[in-house]
């Protein structure tokens, strides 16, 4: 059984021993965790931080898609496209009770689009080659309105159907930590690094603070990896205060409404917005998950919320195809995502830069990995451990990774009674999710251990009782720590909720 109080202890001891580890990861999202992973299959000796709690920010924000990127297709990377393709493939095989086949419908208005998008997805198919999860085919116009009742019919001339894959962003998180512990690492979250130790100018360890107790630690080691997404221009400052920046961050904006919008077991694909992006239509967890938007930030908050018209835009969108159009008053839950792009001269879009990761290493030794999706979070890990291995001579086997089964076990449903009839929500569930898998505070359980927060704000709102009454006879928090929690839970429904 995971527990971070023993994970406590571990970090105490070693800071008193004086203990060296191979590796330090700093960020539980997935670039943090797919690193900690893959060192961990080689043998290495690594412990993962974060500072608030693992996949909070971007990486339990995505689309739920694990896909190679159609529009980077138009793009014409096919690299890019490729190596995701490769990689969607495997998270299917690795992780196959967390990402399942998808089905996604183009809706062709024009005789000319129908062929266009068949010929472009089936270089799709292609590019996925053994790993390709199902062949694009051209479908009729009954086949489509059979496939989507509630699709606007004005002008449509059938559609085309490609394959993609559909996965739950948080809960992978989770079953990547797990598999870190599973393989002799060690995770914790709520520990944040708040500074590095250095020796004639390079990096020998890291300081850090338990947000719980207050407690401060220095812990000693070979490499630290800065994986911490949109924030990890603040981490390189506290290595170097006059370091510049290298991200453009922008951020993405998704509502989710009712499934009676959308009721159909296959997504829709809008292939071209009026700003020029594509917008997904996605059955997810009982829902309709609708985005996604792009536009630029200055700032990185840790709960960033829709800028204005950004909603507007998701909806007006969606409405151009579904009948009836969801509307503001149907959204149960609006959720922003922030998306670590690095800086490119001269480009002032944001939706023009590429997703491509980004690995640099600074004067003191410091790693930092940035940039890059979900999809391709396993081989953007095995190649910063090459490097990390290669810069600092640690001894290790080459990855495991590519073909290792992840700890990707769900909570059992069957045969306990749900908290919500709006939620597929549990108390076994919320019990499941602090005694076993690290959840410390009401957020954790409702918004990423289960998905409460996302798909129905109220309806979490009306479940966040249960979560606290389970944190505190099981965690031990005191009544002032539990009432912040809450009222802080109240704060994110409210951002949430429109």
């Amino acid at each position: 059984m995971l527990s971070r109080a023993g994970n406590i202890e571990q970090i105490k001891a070693a800071a008193a021993s004086g203990q060296v580890f191979d590796l330090i990861v700093i960020g539980g999202g997935a670039t943090g965790l797919g690193s900690a992973v893959d060192a961990a299959s080689r043998g290495l000796k690594v412990l993962l931080l974060e500072s608030h709690d693992f996949a909070k920010g971007t990486s339990s924000r995505a689309t739920k898609l694990a896909h190679g990127g159609v529009r980077y297709l138009a793009q014409g990377n096919f690299s890019l496209v490729t190596e995701a393709l490769e990689e969607r493939g495997r998270m299917l095989k690795n992780a196959p009770n967390l990402v399942k086949p998808l089905a996604f419908i183009i809706p062709a208005y024009r005789w000319f689009d129908k062929l266009f998008y068949w010929i472009g997805l089936k270089t799709y198919d292609l590019l996925a080659g053994k790993l390709g999860v199902g062949p694009t085919t051209m479908v009729k116009l009954d086949q489509v309105l059979k496939t989507i009742p509630t699709l606007r019919q004005k002008g449509l001339r059938g559609g085309v159907r490609y394959f993609d894959a559909q996965f739950d962003d948080a809960r992978l998180a989770v079953a990547l930590m797990k598999t870190l512990h599973k393989l002799g690492g060690m995770a914790v979250n709520y520990m944040a690094a708040t500074g590095f130790v250095k020796q004639n100018g390079q990096i020998t360890g890291v300081q850090l603070k338990c947000k719980f107790s207050g407690e401060n630690f220095e812990l000693k080691s070979k490499a630290v990896i800065n994986a911490t997404g949109v924030w990890v221009d603040e981490v390189r400052r506290m290595d170097d205060a006059n370091t510049q920046s290298i991200l453009s961050p922008s951020q993405g904006v998704h509502v989710v409404v009712d499934r009676s919008f959308y009721p159909s077991e296959e997504a829709l694909l809008v292939p071209k917005t009026e700003d020029g992006r594509v917008l997904f239509v996605v059955p997810w967890l009982g829902k309709t998950l609708i985005g996604t938007t792009d536009t630029a930030r200055q700032d990185s908050p840790y709960e960033p919320e829709a800028l204005p018209g950004e909603v507007d835009f998701v909806l007006r969108t969606a409405g151009q195809y579904l009948n009836p159009p969801p509307t503001a008053r149907d959204v149960s839950s609006v959720f922003v995502g922030l998306r670590p792009l690095v800086k490119q001269g001269g480009s002032t879009s944001t939706k023009s830069i590429s997703r491509e990761h980004t690995i640099l290493t600074d004067d003191s030794g410091l790693v930092t990995i940035t940039g890059g999706k979900w999809t391709t979070y396993r081989s953007m890990a095995e190649e910063v451990i090459d490097l990390v291995c290669r810069q600092h001579r640690l001894t290790s086997r080459p990855s495991g990774t590519r073909d290792m089964r992840l700890a990707d076990e769900l909570p059992d449903r069957v045969n306990h009674l749900k908290l919500s009839s709006k939620l597929d929500l549990t108390l076994n569930e919320i019990q499941i999710a602090v005694r076993e898998e690290m959840a410390m505070t009401v957020e954790d359980v409702m918004a990423r251990r289960s998905r409460a927060l996302f798909l129905d704000s109220k309806a979490a709102l009306a479940c966040m009782q249960y979560a606290a009454d389970v944190i505190k006879a099981h965690l031990g928090h005191t009544d002032e720590e539990m009432e912040r929690q809450k009222q802080e839970f109240e704060r994110l429904v409210e951002q949430y909720s429109l």
